[in-house]
């Protein structure tokens, strides 16, 4: 079954000779489950397809429907309700809020909903990002790994249907970025959360079931790498 469509998917930028197309007609789908890695260099139009793919921004045309549900179709309110529930986001530098303890910042897309929070899922979730003596730590008392781990809980906790890492591990030293690594594989394999990585890290990559290179606004390769 297919959770995520991509369909001629195209960004522009600006108008006029000085346009600049960033995403050119892309289209792909990812299996519920899958854990895709999207790769290309700078400027390739990887963390413009991610933004889109979020509901961050809107593209000049084409479709993204997760779970059936064409996500530009949404105004703003519906899709902002639409991204905190369904959509868990990963940044390179963690985005947390820096007033709120771990415990709050992670449980913050409930919280926004009025949720309740499933205590048995919460402190499963802590446990096995190993957070159970920071819950009432600030993200300024915590490591940057620590942070990454609390970014991760915050996407996971409303069982989205996808969940989107830009360059998880590009602000973490190596032993860091391997832990958070084998921590987004766990949730993908051991809860089945499907998982889209982007990333410059080639070794990242292919560790990944499937492997899509973008350069210039297009995909180069469509690769499967663990049918």
């Amino acid at each position: 079954m297919d959770i995520l469509k991509i369909e001629h998917l195209t960004k522009m930028y600006g108008k006029g000779e000085t346009a600049v197309k960033a995403l050119d007609d892309v289209s792909f789908s990812v299996k519920k489950g899958e854990f895709v890695a999207i790769i290309g260099p700078s400027g390739s139009g990887k963390s413009t397809l991610l933004h889109l793919l979020g509901g961050v921004d809107r593209p000049t045309s084409g479709k993204v429907l997760v779970d059936n549900t064409d996500i530009y179709n949404l105004n703003e309110t519906q899709l902002a309700i639409f991204r905190r529930r369904q959509i868990g986001l990963i940044y390179q530098f963690y985005n947390l809020i820096p007033v709120l303890t771990v415990e709050e910042n992670i449980t913050l897309p409930l919280l926004l909903d009025e949720h309740q929070v499933d205590k048995k899922q919460f402190y499963e979730i802590v446990k096995i990002l190993k957070l159970e003596n920071r819950l009432n730590h600030l993200p300024n008392q915590l490591s940057g790994g620590q942070q990454q781990r609390v970014s991760i809980g915050r996407a996971l906790i409303s069982n989205p249907a996808i969940m989107l890492a830009d360059e998880p591990t590009g602000n973490l030293d190596s032993k860091n970025s391997s832990e958070i690594i084998d921590l987004l594989k766990m949730f993908n394999k051991t809860y089945k959360q499907t998982l889209l990585v982007i990333t410059h890290d080639e070794r990242i990559a292919l560790q990944a079931d499937r492997v899509i290179a973008i350069e210039d606004g297009r995909i180069a390769r469509d690769e499967v790498i663990r049918p």
